[in-house]
């Protein structure tokens, strides 16, 4: 991930109306770092800026939004998904999940309010997955650092045993 406070979040929707309400309502929360696109194709053709989440239509033209996880998934492991679609099946939630998208949200007045609050979600959680990174590679530090300050005094007290001597 690039940057927690600059996701870069893609928008994949076909309905112009809806992507530009979307692409608005990140901007207003802050979430400047968006790109939207019309089709499953065109997210694919750019997903080599490594997106670190995807709001996706379910239903497209073209490939579905269930493909464009899958293909993304393959190149691009650590971007989440968050389907935002007009599909209220529960089945094609289930699915969508099970291929490892973070959430399914139908499309209703609350929807984008529940994108937000999704989003939210993904980027606490990166940000914990990333401190606790930090602190295992600290407590490795530390404890290579603290193994090689034995090891000397243990070759001190080898190699000058009269000064480490206990009387």
């Amino acid at each position: 991930m690039r940057n927690q406070k600059y996701p870069l979040i893609f928008i994949v929707e076909d309905n112009p109306t809806y992507n530009k309400l979307i692409f608005n309502h990140l901007r207003s929360h802050k979430l400047i770092n968006t790109e939207s696109y019309l089709s499953g194709e065109e997210c694919l053709k750019n997903i080599h800026h490594k997106p670190d989440i995807i709001i996706q239509d379910y239903l497209l033209d073209g490939i579905s939004g269930l493909d464009v996880l899958v293909a993304t998934k393959k190149k691009c492991p650590s971007t989440d998904f968050v389907f935002l679609s007009g599909q209220d099946n529960i089945e094609i939630a289930i699915n969508c999940m099970r291929f490892g998208a973070y959430d399914y949200i139908v499309k209703d007045q609350y929807a984008l309010i529940k994108l937000s609050d999704k989003i939210n979600k993904i980027l606490i959680h990166r940000e914990l997955i990333n401190n606790n990174k930090r602190f295992k590679r600290g407590i490795l530090f530390f404890s290579i650092a603290l193994s090689i300050i034995i090891l000397i005094f243990a070759i001190l007290a080898i190699l000058y045993p009269n000064t480490f001597s206990v009387h």
